[in-house]
């Protein structure tokens, strides 16, 4: 069984704050929140240069179900 972690919890791992995120892929920090707690959907480019900023592969990473 895999085990798959939270983009909070990779960014956390990474050591890396929001603003620092943000920062290195050109993004307002909103908008990293934003992702991590599901209020909006993150597109393939963006979680896939997440995961290299991570340092961690894409199916090791579960994405929160965006809200209604």
């Amino acid at each position: 069984m895999d085990i798959k972690i939270s983009l909070k919890a990779a960014r956390v791992n990474a050591n890396m704050t929001q603003s620092e995120v943000a920062k290195k892929l050109q993004k307002n920090k909103q908008t990293i929140v934003n992702w991590e707690t599901g209020k909006t959907s993150i597109d393939a480019a963006n979680f896939a240069a997440l995961c290299e900023l991570y340092n961690i592969g894409q199916d090791y990473i579960f994405l929160p179900e965006k809200l209604a």
